[in-house]
């Protein structure tokens, strides 16, 4: 069996996001986001766990990178934590918050480690939320404020830049079925409104860049798309699952790409639209230079009467991790890129996210043998060295996540990393994925 090959300069890398690693959740002046608040929400969240120390990265980031440099690791997407930079949501900067991660950022170039920064990873500074969160257009112009703050502040230490990640999970998961923080429910007018607050913040996002960056900066979007896989290759079936990419994407990836609501968009929200300020959508479709795609699952889809999509229920036994949501589908990597492309044309494309999440149990011995991991990623990654064989301009894969970490309302039972860590001592180990991925990247290929 032959190693299955990636192009040369392809990027590998792991990814992960500070609220999910950092813990020092109220330390050097950093304000309550969200999440701090929703944790503590009797039944919101597994156990009652909290953010609070998380795998304590802001104390031991300078051993985390060492760990990365001795994977050969060269490549990490994190993300920046909102209320510690601006405590307030806007106004005055707290610059130990800023301090901190000039810290990290030179940890980074010390250990040769590429840094692809999110802006937003779903802690809002609890003070917006107090006054709308994403309900209101005053969260956009804080963004605004966060965005100039940071790429001035690090355009020298930085050049990739991702806006936001996964608008669907903090508005429709935040405010519909409230299963996220902020853990609202609101009625569907809202929840659209919220999708296109987000999608004006990503603007300024971008705008931040383009204006700030400096040389050779570069600016994207990540979104974890929903992927509709057809459940064969006939020609019905697969133009179906391409119908219901767009329907299902349709509140991000069309204004992100067409700079429009669409009729069909029309048609699926009706009277619930997001109500749109001029030059709203000219803002939110600002070129950018990539798209990152996060990508764990997926629906199987079939054609029906008179070609409509079917979405197809998966069985009672039918395979996934630990993680209720997670169906194994490694089609997804194949079909999310290529619908992506076939739509909206030929955008560079990263793998942002991608990994699988399992209850396990502690190293024996110092031995973590994570076979249905290793066999998880391995499955995905030959898909999607397949989709870029048939013309996907997939650039990059991060996996999630370097580390066990906070996994949000599931709080600490489920682990998604290549590292163990023990929450109690802090002791990170390297699980077999770990090593099978280091010679992964070595080889720039499939082992």
């Amino acid at each position: 069996m032959k190693p299955v090959r990636f192009p040369a300069g392809f990027t590998w890398g792991v990814a992960a996001a500070a609220p999910q690693i950092e813990g020092a959740a109220f330390t050097d002046g950093k304000s309550a986001s969200v999440w701090d608040t929703f944790s503590r929400q009797p039944g919101a969240v597994l156990n009652g766990d909290t953010l609070d120390t998380a795998c304590d990265h802001y104390r031991r980031f300078d051993e985390d990178f060492a760990l990365m440099r001795k994977l050969g690791i060269r490549n990490y997407r994190l993300s920046l934590a909102w209320p510690r930079i601006l405590p307030g949501g806007r106004g005055p900067v707290n610059q130990k918050g800023v301090d901190f991660y000039h810290r990290l950022f030179d940890s980074l170039q010390r250990h040769g480690i590429t840094p692809w920064v999110t802006m937003f990873h779903w802690d809002l500074p609890q003070v917006l939320e107090d006054e709308g969160g994403w309900r209101v257009r005053s969260t956009t112009d804080a963004f605004a404020q966060y965005a100039d703050t940071i790429v001035q502040a690090y355009g020298d230490q930085v050049k990739n830049w991702i806006t936001l990640n996964e608008i669907f999970c903090f508005t429709r998961l935040g405010y519909g079925t409230g299963q996220k923080a902020p853990g609202h429910r609101e009625r569907e007018q809202v929840v659209n409104q919220t999708y296109h607050h987000a999608l004006v913040a990503h603007g300024h996002g971008v705008r931040a860049v383009r204006e700030h960056g400096g040389k050779g900066a570069r600016v994207g979007l990540t979104d974890n798309v929903i992927v509709t896989v057809p459940v064969d290759l006939s020609p019905a079936n697969v133009a179906a699952a391409r119908r219901a990419f767009v329907e299902e994407n349709i509140r991000v990836l069309d204004p992100l790409f067409t700079g429009r609501y669409s009729a069909t968009y029309r048609k699926i929200t009706g009277a619930d639209a997001a109500k749109v300020e001029r030059g709203d959508l000219a803002h939110t479709a600002q070129k950018t230079d990539y798209l990152g795609l996060n990508i764990y699952t997926g629906i199987f889809v079939r054609a029906g009467k008179g070609g409509r999509p079917e979405k197809i229920e998966f069985p009672a036994n039918y395979p996934r991790t630990d993680c209720a949501w997670h169906y194994l589908l490694p089609q997804v990597l194949y079909w999310g890129p290529k619908l992506v492309t076939d739509l909206y044309g030929p955008l560079p494309l990263y793998i942002t996210e991608n990994g699988a999440g399992y209850n396990e149990a502690s190293p024996v011995n110092g031995v973590a043998d994570d076979l249905h991991r290793r066999e998880c990623v391995r499955n995905y990654l030959t898909q999607l060295r397949a989709a870029m064989a048939d013309g996907a301009p997939v650039k990059g894969y991060f996996l999630w996540s370097l580390m066990d970490n906070y996994e949000w309302e599931d709080g600490y039972q489920r682990r998604f990393g290549i590292m163990y860590n023990d929450f109690a001592t802090q002791q990170r180990t390297p699980k077999l994925s770990a090593r099978w991925y280091a010679k992964v990247i070595k080889q720039n290929a499939l082992v």
